[in-house]
């Protein structure tokens, strides 16, 4: 009987991987969406979301989000083990600040929000394999496509529309930072307000920027 369940639970998980792996594949084509709005679809309540190519929105939005969020973006595989291992040895668990955008990605697309160590182990094979497969401007093309950046607001250009009025590929560097600064508190700062913890973060995102350099440069489209 034992023998039975524990094949049984190894058939289902071996249907779950093909599953996932041929997700990762079309999702290398096709628009995708974030489980925050499916779950949102799944109650019926509103989302905002205009899916745009990454070549329809300003370098100057990639450039900022590379700069606040993840700055060895073009250089790690998906997974930045240097701030993770900080993050390992600090007590306090799991952190916003290891996270790379792969991971967000990876997050946003397949996992579920919250803080855990099992839903960050998973994330770590999934950001892999999404860089793997994807490549970063698609990477980034999807991160700033299921972001959330306001309740039930999903996209750069729906938030470059909600904001700013404009599309995203008329975003100007400050805005950019704006929006980048958000991220991390999409739900209390908004960018055409900026409250003094927004003023802060989009101050330090320009002068990251300034030091990023070419560095970003692997997320623009080819």
């Amino acid at each position: 009987m034992l023998g039975r369940i524990l094949g049984l639970c190894f058939r289902l998980a071996i249907w779950l991987l093909l599953i996932l792996a041929a997700a990762i594949v079309l999702y290398r084509f096709v628009p995708v969406p974030s489980t925050l709005m499916l779950g949102r679809w799944l109650v019926l309540r509103p989302v905002e979301r205009d899916w745009v190519p990454l070549d329809q929105i300003s370098p100057h939005l990639v450039r900022a989000v590379i700069a606040s969020e993840d700055q060895r973006f073009c250089s790690h595989g998906g997974v930045d083990w240097v701030e993770l291992n900080k993050v390992l040895e600090n007590d306090d668990g799991p952190s916003r600040g290891a996270s790379t955008l792969t991971m967000q990605t990876a997050k946003n697309v397949f996992l579920w929000p919250g803080r855990s160590y099992i839903r960050k182990g998973l994330e770590l094979p999934l950001a892999m394999a999404i860089d793997l497969v994807w490549g970063k401007p698609r990477v980034m093309e999807v991160y700033l496509n299921v972001a959330e950046w306001g309740e039930g607001l999903f996209g750069a250009e729906a938030a470059a529309q909600r904001y700013f009025r404009k599309s995203a590929s008329r975003l100007t560097p400050a805005e950019a930072a704006r929006l980048a600064g958000a991220l991390p508190n999409p739900l209390l700062r908004n960018p055409a307000k900026p409250n003094r913890a927004l003023q802060s973060a989009a101050g330090r995102s320009l002068r990251q920027l300034g030091q990023l350099g070419s560095l970003g440069d692997c997320a623009l489209p080819g």
